[in-house]
């Protein structure tokens, strides 16, 4: 599969996330207004992937001209909670004082290494899961996605997935739905279909239930944001789940770049919670679905306290506070 995100003629080039698994189409981005309309509409996204488009967005703006800075600030708030994407921004500003092409070069730096991290952070967690996990071939559960669609390439918890898969040990991925968006059944599901992963899509109030009858040896999840002492911002359902997790006895395993970690935050409750708009609750395909006048609670994210983790995995190795 080609990058997620990458910089080809001028232009920032996307697989359009929105679009998946109906149709796989690709989307030319030109302007920096561009950048961020698909940014907040879910078009790209996946913290990595948010870092990488950053930093493009940068480098977009500084070979257009104009305001850098403004246009930077405009990327890096976009979306609140991934820290990625205001990292990937400072990064690629670093060099502006160098011109446009150090810039570029920059930023395209960074999507190289963000194939490479990631795949080596999996690698260390395959092992973790390994010794965690006594049972083979293991039946392991995934939550929102955090594949190749949400990074650069390969992927964070999903590329555990990916290694274990290589050496015959994954018997089957148990997908959460996963709100918003349905990003598990829609993107993780046809990530597994297309590497040829036995999978099945569950609801999200079915993953306690499936834990308790045994059919879970292990939860990855990927991450947005952690704090210093080992909290966890996720796609909201997190939370639940970890706590569900730790109930039965699964361990509970997130994956993700160093870059996620947000060392200036003492804890998850520093945090920036994203809220979504009501609209993806009360409708679906333009059809009303709850009364007029439903008031909603729509968080993207939700934060898992570290008690509740198993192990946070970078391309370090395991994360200590």
């Amino acid at each position: 599969m080609r990058r997620t995100i990458d910089w080809a003629d001028g232009a920032i080039v996307i697989i359009d996330q929105t679009a998946l698994p109906a149709e796989y189409r690709l989307l030319e981005l030109r302007t920096v207004g561009e950048l961020v309309d698909a940014i907040k509409r879910l078009a790209v996204r996946g913290a990595p992937a948010l870092g990488a488009a950053g930093a493009l967005g940068v480098a977009l703006a500084a070979r257009l001209g104009g305001d850098v800075r403004a246009d930077a600030e405009l990327v890096a708030q976009a979306r609140p909670t991934a820290v990625n994407l205001a990292w990937g921004v400072e990064r690629a500003l670093a060099k502006l004082p160098e011109g446009a092409d150090a810039v570029l070069a920059e930023a395209q730096a960074l999507l190289t290494e963000d194939e490479r991290l990631n795949k080596t952070a999996s690698a260390h967690a395959a092992e973790i899961v390994l010794a965690e996990c006594p049972r083979r071939p293991l039946r392991l559960l995934s939550h929102c996605n955090a594949g190749h669609l949400a990074t650069v390439g390969w992927g964070s918890a999903l590329g555990v997935v990916w290694h274990l898969h290589e050496r015959g040990l994954v018997e089957e991925v148990l997908v959460d739905e996963t709100r918003p968006l349905l990003q598990g059944a829609r993107l993780t599901a046809w990530e597994l279909a297309q590497a040829k992963v036995p999978y099945r899509v569950q609801p999200d109030g079915a993953a306690a239930a499936a834990m308790a009858r045994g059919l879970v040896d292990c939860v990855l999840v990927g991450a947005d944001r952690i704090a210093a002492n080992g909290d966890v911002a996720n796609k909201i359902g997190t939370y639940g789940l970890a706590i569900a997790a730790k109930h039965h006895g699964v361990p509970f395993v997130v994956v993700a770049p160093s870059s996620t970690v947000d060392r200036r935050l003492a804890d998850g409750t520093g945090i920036a919670i994203e809220e979504r708009d009501a609209r993806e609750l009360t409708e679906y395909a333009g059809v009303l679905l709850t009364p007029p006048d439903a008031r909603v609670f729509n968080p993207a994210f939700d934060v898992t306290p570290s008690a509740l983790i198993t192990a946070v995995v970078t391309e370090h190795g395991r994360f200590t506070s």
